[in-house]
């Protein structure tokens, strides 16, 4: 059984008796990241550095929000806008693992720049065992190449530092708990973000439509838990897929896109149920996201696989 206390007091300690100066740390405020980042801060203090990168794939008023977050545990936050640099080393990529390894590697280069002027020569990762072993290696077959494990670039100047690498998501809870970190009931989001929920080409304007799809979902489905309509799940997203159909708009003939809906069941991510979300609920983000989006999406579907055989995210 897995026991908080003793986890936190043997990691800390290890983080201590490792790291030898400054550090910095890939802080996204996600549960993982932000565990990673206090048991850290709990054992080299201000030699650590948290870089928060704004990829420009977040969730709707997702920077605004981890940042204050991040300051209020009290960890020295160096915000990195990188936006434009994400969006040109993405251009006209469309394939999945392509994307990740992208993506990967650009981390990697802004961690170096920003160690190189701290003058640290480490980078701790919020990474847990999921990470790894769906990044496959060895015998291990490849699901899908996790930003931080298999998008990592073969060269790089950083030692990597991975505390909670041997560990799962519930256990990675259990320790936000413990600590009394907020994030303890945020729902998994992916490393590379929205990138990997457009599926194919990342155009700043499909980006803004599966970030508004994705807002209107969760705001349906916490106003659903409020009302006792739904258990909360797992995780619940929506994805806009390169896929268009004809639709109807305002009685005039459209072409538009296609929303999937996403939400399941899980306990370490490793295998999953979808969601009996109510068809009331279901009909609400449906409504909402084909009036707010206008002509650009015309048509809403609610995934129903379950993983295996298919993955939580789509790419």
């Amino acid at each position: 059984m897995f026991n908080v206390e003793k986890f936190v007091k043997e990691e800390t300690d290890r983080l201590r008796k490792c790291l030898h100066g400054k550090a910095i740390i890939a802080c996204s405020g996600g549960v993982d990241s932000t565990v990673a980042a206090a048991l850290a801060k709990e054992a080299i203090g201000k030699n650590l550095v948290a870089v928060f990168v704004d990829t420009g794939f977040m969730r709707k008023g997702e920077t605004e929000s981890v940042k204050r977050m991040l300051e209020k545990i009290g960890l020295n936050l160096h915000f990195v806008k990188a936006e434009d640099e994400f969006f040109a080393a993405l251009k006209d990529v469309t394939e999945p693992e392509t994307k990740r390894k992208i993506i990967g590697e650009k981390f990697i280069r802004i961690f170096e720049r920003i160690a190189e002027s701290e003058k640290a020569k480490y980078l701790i990762q919020g990474t847990i065992a999921p990470d790894w072993i769906e990044s496959g290696g060895g015998a291990r077959d490849r699901i899908k190449s996790h930003h931080n494990v298999g998008g990592l670039p073969e060269e790089m100047e950083l030692e990597i530092v991975e505390p909670l690498r041997d560990i799962y998501k519930d256990e990675v809870r259990k320790i936000a708990k413990y600590l009394n970190i907020e994030v303890h009931e945020r729902q998994p989001f992916p490393g590379p973000g929205l990138a990997v929920r457009v599926v194919g080409e990342l155009t700043r304007e499909n980006v803004e439509i599966a970030r508004e799809a994705n807002a209107i979902m969760e705001e349906e489905m916490q106003k659903a838990f409020a009302e006792n309509k739904v258990s909360k799940p797992w995780q619940y997203f929506a994805v806009l897929l390169p896929v268009k159909s004809v639709g109807v708009h305002g009685d005039v003939r459209n072409y538009g896109y296609m929303i999937a809906l996403r939400s399941v069941e899980s306990v370490d991510g490793m295998s999953a149920s979808y969601s009996k979300i109510p068809h009331e609920v279901l009909d609400k983000i449906s409504v909402r996201i084909t009036n707010s989006l206008g002509k650009k999406v015309n048509r809403v579907v609610y995934d129903i696989t379950n993983k295996p055989p298919g993955t939580i995210e789509f790419e």
